[in-house]
């Protein structure tokens, strides 16, 4: 989402106009949610969704009417509407989406700027669009309320080969990711370019970090001086996912330390041990999918 609202500035930056279309409500089986984004560029070019494909066509040539007279439009989709058949709106859902010049009046563009900045600082910001179609950190009555959350992280203890596939995948997912790894030799050379590999202990990194609501938690070194003091750290924090690689046997014999610890039943279930779902995984690239979707499946399911 962040790579999103940079590539909406950066069009601004480079003399585009742009226009941002916004989820406002959602009914039914809707593609996409609530405050999902599409951004246009005055030549057609555009990056996000609000449907998943169904009606981001139509959406687009709206988008540019909007640019060309300078005002917002309300646009509404559903199945009874022959204009959202044509569009392939055929779900069974309805959505709303608004559609506003963004540097005018409606949209400011120091706004992206205060989105990017509050993702990087990790702190959450919130917008409101008021009767108008005007946006802005001023709430106001009937305003359409937009919260804008700090990335989602995913915590690495190993810089072995599943830490290599996993990455890219949980960027691709918007999870901003930190290794950590005390063995040299496993961060060194291109392994893990771009990427700063924590050379720390675990429990070090992560008493730094401090994981919290939004953070996902990956042991992978199948090294229980390692793996160990991360996961209590873990189970000590709020994080919505803990994982650790490794057999049942090899489980088993995780929680006779962790409960020695003197953690107890409930506290050792929130560890996902073998990590990943059941999908039959046997390659590093097999491994981090399946922990990637079992990450996603527990954020989701998420009380």
């Amino acid at each position: 989402m962040t790579d999103l609202y940079r590539t909406a500035r950066d069009w601004l930056s480079a003399g585009h106009r742009v226009a941002a279309a916004t989820v406002t409500r959602t009914w039914g089986s809707a593609p996409r949610g609530h405050g999902a984004h599409l951004f246009v560029r005055d030549d057609g070019l555009f990056e996000g969704s609000v449907s998943g494909g169904c009606v981001e066509g139509d959406v687009v040539t709206e988008a540019m009417t909007a640019l060309e007279t300078g005002m917002t439009r309300r646009l509404h989709y559903g199945v009874a509407d022959a204009k959202a058949w044509e569009a392939g709106l055929a779900c069974g859902g309805e959505i709303d989406i608004l559609v506003q010049p963004v540097g005018g009046a409606a949209f400011s563009a120091d706004l992206l700027d205060r989105i990017i900045a509050a993702r990087a600082d990790g702190r959450t910001l919130t917008l409101y669009t008021d009767e108008d179609g005007r946006t802005s950190a001023n709430e106001g009555d009937g305003a359409f309320r937009r919260l804008y959350t700090p990335p989602l992280e995913l915590l690495l203890v190993g810089a072995v080969h599943i830490s290599q596939a996993l990455v890219p995948i949980a960027r691709t997912l918007d999870y901003r990711v930190r290794i950590v790894d005390p063995r040299g030799g496993f961060a060194a050379g291109e392994r893990f370019a771009g990427i700063d590999v924590d050379a720390r202990w675990p429990d070090e990194a992560l008493a730094d970090w401090q994981p919290g609501a939004g953070s996902a938690v990956v042991t992978l070194t199948h090294d229980p001086k390692l793996d160990d003091p991360a996961l209590i750290a873990a189970l000590r924090s709020e994080a919505f996912y803990i994982a650790a690689l490794g057999s049942r046997r090899t489980h088993a014999q995780r929680v006779e330390r962790l409960t020695g610890a003197g953690f107890d039943e409930a506290d050792i279930a929130r560890i996902h041990g073998p990590a990943g779902l059941d999908i039959g995984a046997a390659t590093p690239a097999e491994i981090a999918l399946s922990v990637a979707a079992q990450m996603v499946a527990a954020w989701r399911a998420r009380g």
